[in-house]
């Protein structure tokens, strides 16, 4: 049985439009394997109001008469209903019914005029009704193209959108609560929010044995899973596996990337363009920077499987075979701390606002020259600033003191002139007893543990 976890903020949104008296239109997107027909499953499933129609790549007719048969086995009178999706749609408002249409990409695809007809029978008939209906997609250029863009006939008729997001690390620890902090940290980088890879995970299984039998195992559910996903959404994807390998290995800049990639810099700036609006990959500037104007960014694989196959799987399926069942001892376990580095920074970012009781404006990271923070957060009470450490030493006071010395590096000319930094530290062993002495004896520095970080990041 598939686990279901977290999404209580989606679900009442959802039950609320299905309860309000006015009609409600909803989109539901995002990236694909998040969950989003499991969540509107679960919010219908003790409903008899409701129709759930899964959309198939087939032709619009037989689209049509599967949705007609879906629908009539809760409304019957649809079936002498003209098979039309106007009609069929206005005879369902009359029933002030929920209508779920998941995969709506699937019925575009074979009948552009859709989003059209659609926006016809809501404009004269159905926003008149009781009406709920959620169109659910996991193509995001289409949706954005299709619903949710200015020039889209649908737009503008929605009354809620909600753009499903993975989930957080202290939600994925529920997939396995029994693991320690370190692993869970671990486990996360390597499987991210995405409710289908967690599910793949055996809670009584250490961490290398399901990472093992799932990702590394030619027979694994997940090996060749985001190969699948490239090819499903990418034509010629060849070109967008070597700039993900060159990511995954640690290259940034657009400079980098060109260079390991074998892609011309001129060029590569229209493929980061598409994996960025797959959500694949993300742009990251120093966080004292305009989003428009900066020059300075970098980039990074956001989808941690993703990143995790394009270092330990791509281009290595020879050596996994070869090494077999002790392909994680060998290949991945030396390197796993190294791995999970950059993505426990990401965990950080994410976990200190709800650690630090400051209003926060913005939290990331921050880069000039030869000076870096790991963690550089603006308030208005002044810099929160910090360093994560995923190694296998105590941190010592002289990480502070760099610290200290970086902070005093930065500009930010939105800042209080007399806001006080504050400093955190993150460590993954802990700290030396003189810099315990230190976090005791000021206010002004804070310490926390792994099992700190799940916490916080479970309650956002």
């Amino acid at each position: 049985m598939e686990q279901f976890v977290d999404r209580n903020v989606e679900l009442d949104q959802l039950t609320d439009c299905y309860e309000s008296e006015t009609a409600d239109f909803i989109v539901l997107y995002g990236r694909r394997r998040l969950g989003k027909s499991e969540l509107v499953r679960q919010s219908i499933a003790d409903r008899n109001d409701s129709v759930y129609y899964q959309a198939v790549e087939s032709t619009a007719q037989n689209q049509r008469e599967q949705f007609v048969e879906t629908a009539t086995a809760q409304f019957p009178s649809l079936q002498n209903v003209r098979r039309d999706w106007e009609t069929l749609l206005a005879a369902l408002g009359d029933e002030d019914a929920i209508v779920v249409i998941d995969e709506f990409p699937f019925l575009i695809d074979e009948d552009e005029s859709l989003p059209s007809r659609i926006q016809r029978v809501w404009d004269t008939e159905l926003q008149k009704t009781g009406m709920t209906l959620v169109l659910v997609g996991s193509s995001i250029s289409v949706m954005e193209d299709k619903v949710l863009s200015g020039s889209a006939p649908l737009y503008g008729r929605r009354t809620a959108t909600i753009d499903l997001k993975p989930l957080s690390v202290g939600d994925a620890h529920k997939f396995f609560p029994a693991y320690d902090p370190e692993t869970a940290i671990a486990a996360w980088s390597i499987y991210g929010g995405t409710p289908y890879y967690l599910q793949t995970i055996d809670p009584d299984q250490p961490l290398g044995e399901n990472v093992q039998q799932a990702i590394l195992s030619e027979r694994g559910l997940l090996y060749s899973e985001p190969e699948f996903l490239l090819r499903t959404e990418l034509r010629q994807p060849n070109t967008y596996f070597s700039i993900l390998r060159a990511l995954a290995h640690g290259r940034r800049t657009p400079n980098e990337i060109a260079g390991m990639a074998g892609v011309e810099s001129g060029s590569l700036s229209t493929y980061l363009q598409k994996l960025r609006r797959l959500r694949l990959v993300e742009r990251h500037i120093p966080v004292t920077e305009s989003p428009t104007a900066s020059k300075r960014g970098r980039y990074r694989i956001a989808a941690p499987l993703f990143r995790f196959w394009f270092r330990f799987v791509y281009g290595n399926q020879d050596q996994l075979h070869l090494l077999g069942d002790d392909a994680y001892d060998d290949l991945v376990a030396p390197d796993l701390a190294d791995y999970v580095s950059p993505l426990f920074e990401r965990l950080c970012q994410e976990a200190v606002p709800d650690l630090i009781d400051r209003q926060f404006r913005d939290i990331g990271q921050w880069w000039f020259k030869e000076h870096e923070l790991d963690i550089l957060g603006l308030t208005n009470e002044g810099l929160v600033v910090g360093e994560c450490k995923f190694t296998s030493q105590p941190v010592s006071e002289g990480v502070l003191a760099d610290l200290e010395r970086t902070a005093s590096e930065v500009r930010w000319s939105e800042g209080p002139a007399d806001g006080e930094p504050v400093y955190v530290l993150c460590s993954r062993s802990g700290y030396t007893d003189d810099l315990k002495r230190v976090g005791e004896s000021r206010d002004d520095v804070l310490l926390f543990a792994l099992s700190d970080l799940i916490a916080a990041d479970g309650q956002s």
